[in-house]
């Protein structure tokens, strides 16, 4: 995707061999678009847990650099498997609901410690893994937004008019490694010269919100900001066409669990008859789940999220608490939206109905056969 005019996917390493790799600090975000090169796997750890990365997507592939990082530490001071084992327990623990991260982590242990190297030395194998992981990532944000746009121009073909977009949290560019779940659609319809508007919730406690407006203002999408829970009102004056949301984990019956406030979007949605769409990558399903209320942990987040607004005054990025000392705070970070609430789930595969006989014919491995007839 494009920054200040130049092309940027959301995550790099250098191609020279140095053993770091690159993102952006989306804690800086909207107000700086800073680079930051994280060296370790502890730096990489830190990253994760503080949401400088974030996205469950980007989450997965930024663990997967860790695992490589790790690799090289090993390496170097003779540390053995066991160690290795330990820190992707450690990255595994860093965000306990998006298992795009537990995925690829045992994506690259196996890997790593298959015996399929090839002839690589333990690191090189894991970067070459870590790179094919997020090459595999933007072909996949690119299909479902192929997938997606077909949804926008049929409500365009319709109305003949630009097509509303609700979204909601930060399901864009920066949450994967290029074109984003929920926005690769949007970015496919603009793309085609279908004429789209999005409403962007800001997305309270951390406003991730501002960085989809920040994301679709950069690529010249027309968009309008809109506090969390303004969306419902849009819906009953027939001003949203239709919802997009992405996802942190989906359930094999459809249960999705994505930031906290989506499940109140998809209620408006049902009672304004408005089609809810979530966008995700295979790799955010679990198929272990099949009932997202009970069974899907849900992050506690800090309370400083909460009482601590960080914004600009007078060029200069400052926090400023807004609650008083000792405000008693609960600081969930997810909710579920059940699938009875979903019209339809919006994968690289295709698009499908929200319970498991739909799920299992675009994922049929994941199914027993009987489920398939």
């Amino acid at each position: 995707m494009i920054v200040n005019g130049k092309s940027y996917r959301s995550i790099w390493s250098d191609l020279e061999g140095s053993e770091s790799f690159f993102t952006f600090d989306q804690q800086k975000l909207p107000f700086q678009a800073e680079i930051i090169n994280l060296k370790s796997w502890e730096e990489t750890e830190r990253a994760i847990r503080s949401m400088k990365v974030r996205g469950a997507p980007l989450i997965g592939v930024t663990a997967a650099f860790g695992i490589w990082l790790a690799c090289c530490e090993a390496e170097k001071e003779e540390k053995n498997s066991e160690w290795i084992l330990k820190v992707a327990g450690i990255l595994k623990k860093t965000r306990p609901t998006a298992v795009n991260l537990i995925w690829a982590i045992d994506r690259m242990l196996l890997k790593i410690f298959s015996g399929n190297s090839q002839g690589h030395s333990l690191k090189s194998a894991a970067l070459q893994e870590a790179r094919k992981i997020a090459d595999e990532d933007v072909v996949t944000s690119v299909a479902i937004g192929k997938s997606g746009l077909e949804l926008i121009r049929e409500i365009y073909m319709r109305k003949k008019s630009p097509v509303n977009i609700l979204t909601h949290c930060n399901a864009g560019w920066l949450a994967t490694v290029d074109w984003g779940t929920a926005t690769a659609p949007i970015y496919f319809a603009h793309n085609e010269g279908i004429p789209v508007h999005v409403w962007v919730d800001e997305t309270r406690p951390r406003n991730q919100g501002l960085i989809t407006s920040w994301e679709l203002t950069q690529n010249h999408i027309p968009n309008t900001l809109i506090a969390d829970n303004t969306g419902g009102l849009l819906m009953m004056q027939g001003k949203v066409d239709m919802i997009i949301t992405g996802a942190d984990r989906v359930t094999a019956n459809g249960d999705v669990a994505n930031k906290i406030g989506t499940y109140l979007k998809a209620l408006a949605a049902k009672d304004n008859n408005i089609p809810f769409y979530v966008a995700f990558p295979s790799s955010t399903f679990d198929f272990t789940l099949k009932n997202g209320l009970t069974e899907i942990e849900i992050e506690e987040r800090s309370t400083e999220e909460l009482s601590i607004v960080h914004g600009l005054k007078d060029q200069e990025l400052m926090d400023i608490r807004i609650v008083p000392e000792g405000t008693k705070i609960h600081n969930p970070a997810f909710d579920i939206t059940p699938s009875r609430l979903i019209t339809g789930l919006i994968t690289e595969r295709g698009i499908c109905r929200a319970n498991e006989r739909e799920i299992s014919k675009l994922y049929p491995e994941f199914y027993p056969i009987s489920k398939n007839k």
